[in-house]
């Protein structure tokens, strides 16, 4: 018998939002012989909408709610929508770092639909003037500190998925995660105010890249010796554990008719069903094998026709994007405010020679602006065959694009001079960072310079006479 938790989203405030999906997920578990009762099903309840609650406060209000069921086996499954992905990911750290205060329960599988593990394009959008408006007419608060959380690239984010690329794999503690989400928006959802709830690449709310949780973590750091005064940075790279991650095609983020949960859609119930089986390392790397063979399925077929009334339809093209979460600081940790970040292709490495239309989105965290999400198209930077129109093969909707490899990366500072500084710096020639990228998964790159720290700024002298050193000479640079 398997106690399972349903865990909500941000801005909730009815269990209607679970639609018919507990039941079929019963029905369908018990047909495939997982023993589950109606009864073993728990729903949350939980408030995302009060501007003074935060995640540690979800956190805890979590783990108290967990006692309280009185566990048989002191285990349970979980399957979570949206923001719940993150909160429960972070009770999971909590309880790994502080067991004096949090339940000893296991959580044996935990299958997110459409998390936004990495954040959301919406988040920085919702605790505007809109967002606002929407949540007063609802009569509830927008929820600003669960927002603070789930902006593109912020803090409290990146801290929760640093920690899951360096830390130990899930499987090694015999606990089992799953991604499943939505291609594409619900196109009767589209808000014309927010582009946003639009865009390829994305279910209209989390982009898929933001959902995986397949990541890298990438440093550009300096190596020794610069040439012609430029700083050159290598390139290391971190990937984290293996996580089955599957596309469920044709999905949405919400919605009855589309929405991964409310909906309860056959894809979507059968696949949660295949992760809920899981017993084994074995059987989950088997699956992780399966999802990828069944995305790669759904990448081959990657064009939308989207009908627009007496009009020729809409085309969009689902390429497979790639979320860059970049943050640029020196070797210090002092962020480099103002600093002009380029990406580079060819031997050349000049930006003029990356491929047209690469780069979909950019966006700065409102709270640190030295973090900025670029949302990029990973097939235009890999290159790509042509595609072809569903409805006449011979017509081509776009030609076959080249890579334009290697592709590499610049920084030019605004304190270029001074007692302390900073120099140009770019990436080493031997590094395609191309390689940090991968298709649907999210890639944080930390960009260090070297802090130039010139001799002026100490000095000692056996001069005992007064010296004015108001003005002083920077000297050279120290070691």
């Amino acid at each position: 018998m398997t106690t399972l938790v349903f865990v909500h989203g941000w801005s909730v405030t009815s269990t209607s939002t679970y639609g018919q999906l507990p039941q079929q997920v019963q029905q369908q578990a018990t047909a495939a012989g997982l023993p589950l009762m109606l009864a073993d099903i728990w729903l949350s309840e939980y408030v995302s909408f009060d501007d003074a609650v935060t995640m540690p406060d979800l956190v805890r209000a979590f783990d108290h709610a967990l006692r309280d069921l009185h566990l048989l086996d002191a285990s349970f499954a979980c399957i979570t929508h949206s923001t719940g992905g993150p909160v429960v990911r972070e009770w999971l750290r909590a309880q790994r770092d502080k067991p004096a205060t949090h339940s000893t329960i296991k959580l044996s599988h935990l299958v997110m639909l459409a998390p936004a593990n990495y954040g959301s394009a919406l988040a920085q959008l919702g605790k505007g003037m809109l967002g606002r408006l929407k949540s007063w007419f609802a009569g509830v608060d927008p929820g600003q500190r669960i927002l603070d959380w789930l902006e593109l690239g912020s803090a409290e984010s990146l801290s929760l998925n640093l920690d899951y690329i360096h830390s130990d794999d899930p499987l090694k503690h015999g606990q089992f995660q799953f991604v499943l989400t939505g291609d594409r928006p619900d196109r009767s959802l589209y808000d014309h105010l927010n582009s946003y709830t639009g865009e390829d690449g994305s279910d209209g709310v989390v982009r898929i890249a933001a959902a995986n949780l397949n990541a890298h973590h990438a440093v550009l750091s300096p190596q020794a010796g610069t040439s012609g005064g430029v700083d050159a940075l290598a390139l290391t790279l971190s990937r984290g554990p293996r996580c089955a991650f599957k596309l469920i095609a044709g999905a949405s983020h919400a919605g009855d008719v589309h929405g991964i949960m409310a909906s309860a859609a056959p894809a979507t119930v059968q696949a949660i069903v295949r992760c809920l089986l899981i017993r084994g390392a074995s059987d989950y790397s088997a699956l992780c094998d399966a999802f990828d063979r069944e995305n790669a399925s759904r990448d081959a077929d990657k064009v939308e026709l989207e009908p627009a009334g007496p009009f020729a339809p809409r085309v969009h093209i689902h390429d497979p994007c790639s979320l860059l979460i970049l943050r640029l600081t020196d070797e210090a940790g002092e962020p480099l405010s103002g600093a002009g970040f380029l990406l580079t292709a060819g031997a050349q490495a000049s930006a003029d020679l990356l491929p047209a239309g690469f780069l979909l989105d950019r966006q700065a965290n409102s709270k640190q602006r030295t973090t900025i999400s670029l949302f990029l198209d990973h097939s235009l930077l890999a290159g790509d065959e042509r595609v072809a129109d569903p409805r006449n093969s011979r017509r081509t909707l776009r030609p076959a694009r080249v890579s334009h490899r290697p592709y590499g990366a610049s920084v030019q500072p605004l304190d270029l001079d001074g007692l302390v500084h900073h120099a140009l710096a770019k990436s080493a020639a031997s590094d395609d960072l191309f390689g940090m990228l991968g298709p649907h998964q999210t890639t944080v790159l930390d960009v260090v310079l070297p802090r130039k720290i010139h001799e002026g700024v100490f000095r000692l002298t056996r001069t005992l006479t007064p010296q004015d050193f108001g003005k002083p000479v920077p000297g050279a640079a120290i070691g």
